[in-house]
C-alpha cells in the first residue's frame, strides 16, 4: 500500500481509541490493543487493559496462521513446483483425500469436515493427533470437493503437510525464513516470546477469569498456531495489500483477494479467497482474517482502495468481537481522511495508433468508449448505465488481455482491412463498429440495406 501521506489526525486518533475503548469494556477482556497501517507502514497504536506495548506485545492469532500457509503454498506455484489444481494425491499420497485439488483446499471448497475428531483440538496437546490419519479421521469429507464453502481445519494441516512435503523441510520453517524474515516480522512466532499476553476466559455471569491452556498443536499448526505482535501483522496486512517481490508478487496477493468459492448462504456480504476472508462492508471492499485459540480473539482487515489496514488482538475466550471490530476501525480511518487521488499528469508520450482507436465504439446498439490509461492500457466501459466494462493490457501478439469485470481474461484484437484500415475490434467474438448497425461494416448478421428509417 502507498499514500501520498500516512499519519493520522488527533481527531481520528481519539475516534480510534474510544472505538477500542468500548470494545474491550463491553467484551470484558483483560486486555486488547489495535494498530492501523497506511502508507504501507503502521501509523497508530492503542491499548486497553493490562497490556505494556500495544505494538511489540504478542498474542495468539489462531486463524490467521492461514494466510501464512496460503503464502508458502502460492511461492512453490509460483516457482513451479504444483499447479493449483493439482490433486493433492499427486504431492501427498495416502490421504484417502488426494482427490481434492491444492485450490480447493486453500479456499475451503473441498468438501472436508470444519474439524478434527476426538477432543477439543486447540486445547488438547498436539500429540493426541500425532499424524494426518488421525488428523483427518473416518470421515474426512462431508460434501463432495468443490461444490460448496465449507470452512476446514485439517485442510490447512494438509497444506502445511504440503509445504513441508515439497520443500523438503518443516512447515515453521519454511515460514521462516520464507516469509516472516523477508518482511521483518522478528516477533511471529509458533511459541510464546515475551513480552505477551497470557490467554483468559471470562465468565458469562461474572467479573472473574479462568486461565486458558496454551497447547501446541502438533501437526495441525499450520491452521491456528502462531504468535504474534500488531506490529508485526500490520507488516503482514502490506505485503497482501501490495505484494513483496522478496515474497509474493503483487499478482499473487492479488489472486489470493479474488474470490475462490461462492460464500455461504445468507452472508452475501462476505466470500472466500486464497486463504484470505473476503468481506464488504460500509460499501467497501475487505480482506483479511480473524482468529481465535482459547484465551484469544483476533482480527486483520484491509481495503486496498483505502489504503488502510487495521489489527485488533485481544485475550479472552469469548471476547470483543476482534473481526468486526478491526474492520470497523479501517472505516473509521476511511471515513475520517480518505486518501487523496494521485495529481492528473499527461502520458509521457503519445501512441498515435493507439490515439486513434479511442473514443465510441457500438455493439449493436450500445454506445461503449475505448480510454488509453496512464499504465499504457486501454479501457473500455459503457457510455450509459453499468452494463459489461473491462481495462485491458497489451499482449505480445498486438491482443489486448481483459483484466476485470465481465470480459476478465478474454482477449480484445483490432481487426484491420487489407488497406490496414481498422474495420472492428473483436471482443470474445463480440464485434464493436464505430458507428451502430453501418451499412457495410463487419455486423454479424449483417445490416437491412434499407438502412435506418422512421415510424412504419
Amino acid at each position: 500500500m502507498t499514500s501520498s501521506f500516512t499519519a493520522l489526525l488527533p481527531t481520528t486518533e481519539h475516534a480510534l481509541l474510544h472505538r477500542i475503548a468500548v470494545a474491550q469494556t463491553e467484551g470484558r477482556a483483560p486486555s486488547l490493543v489495535a494498530a492501523v497501517a497506511r502508507g504501507g507502514r503502521m501509523v497508530w497504536a492503542g491499548a486497553r487493559g493490562d497490556v505494556g506495548s500495544a505494538a511489540d506485545t504478542q498474542y495468539r492469532i489462531g486463524s490467521i496462521t492461514k494466510p501464512f500457509t496460503a503464502v508458502l503454498v502460492m511461492r512453490l506455484r509460483d516457482e513451479g513446483l504444483l499447479d493449483l489444481d493439482d490433486p493433492l494425491e499427486r504431492h501427498l499420497p495416502g490421504t484417502g483425500v488426494g482427490a481434492v485439488t491444492v485450490a480447493q483446499l486453500l479456499g475451503h471448497s473441498g468438501g472436508l469436515a470444519a474439524e478434527s475428531p476426538g477432543p477439543w483440538w486447540e486445547r488438547a496437546p498436539g500429540g493426541l493427533r500425532p499424524g494426518l490419519p488421525e488428523v483427518l479421521g473416518d470421515r474426512p469429507l462431508v460434501h463432495p470437493p468443490g461444490r460448496r464453502h465449507h470452512y476446514s481445519n485439517p485442510g490447512y494441516t494438509l497444506l502445511g503437510a504440503l509445504v513441508a512435503e515439497v520443500r523438503g523441510v518443516p512447515w515453521e520453517e519454511a515460514l521462516r525464513g520464507e516469509v516472516l524474515e523477508p518482511l521483518g516480522m522478528e516477533r511471529t512466532t509458533s511459541r510464546p516470546v515475551a513480552p505477551y499476553a497470557e490467554g483468559w476466559a471470562v465468565h458469562p455471569w461474572a467479573d472473574v477469569l479462568l486461565p486458558e491452556p496454551a497447547e501446541d498443536l502438533g501437526v495441525m499448526a499450520p491452521a491456528g498456531v502462531l504468535w504474534a505482535t500488531a506490529a508485526d501483522l500490520c507488516r503482514f496486512a502490506s505485503f497482501l495489500a501490495g505484494g513483496d517481490d522478496r515474497v509474493l508478487s503483487a499478482s499473487s496477493v492479488r489472486e489470493m483477494r479474488t474470490a475462490a468459492a461462492p460464500p455461504v448462504a445468507g452472508d452475501w456480504d462476505g466470500g472466500y479467497g486464497l486463504g484470505l476472508q473476503l468481506a464488504r462492508r460500509n460499501g467497501r471492499s475487505l480482506a483479511g482474517h480473524s482468529g481465535s485459540l482459547p484465551g484469544f480473539v483476533a482480527g486483520l482487515w484491509f481495503g486496498v482502495e483505502e489504503d488502510v489496514a487495521a489489527v485488533v488482538l485481544a485475550n479472552a475466550t469469548s471476547g470483543p468481537q476482534a473481526g468486526a471490530l478491526a474492520a470497523d476501525l479501517v472505516n473509521v480511518v476511511a471515513e475520517a481522511e480518505p486518501p487523496l487521488p494521485g495529481p492528473w499528469r499527461p502520458l509521457a508520450g503519445a501512441d498515435h495508433a493507439l490515439l486513434a482507436l479511442t473514443g465510441p465504439w457500438y455493439w449493436g446498439t450500445y454506445a461503449y468508449g475505448l480510454a488509453l490509461l496512464a499504465d499504457g492500457g486501454v479501457e473500455l466501459r459503457p457510455l450509459r448505465g453499468a452494463g459489461r466494462g473491462s481495462r485491458f493490457r497489451r499482449r505480445p501478439d498486438g491482443g489486448w488481455i481483459g483484466l476485470d469485470g465481465y470480459y476478465d481474461g478474454e482477449v480484445l484484437r483490432v481487426v484491420r482491412r487489407e488497406d490496414g484500415s481498422v474495420s472492428h475490434l473483436d471482443l470474445g467474438s463480440f464485434v464493436f463498429t464505430r458507428e451502430p448497425y453501418e451499412p457495410g461494416d463487419a455486423v454479424p448478421g449483417g445490416v437491412d440495406e434499407g438502412g435506418w428509417r422512421g415510424a412504419p
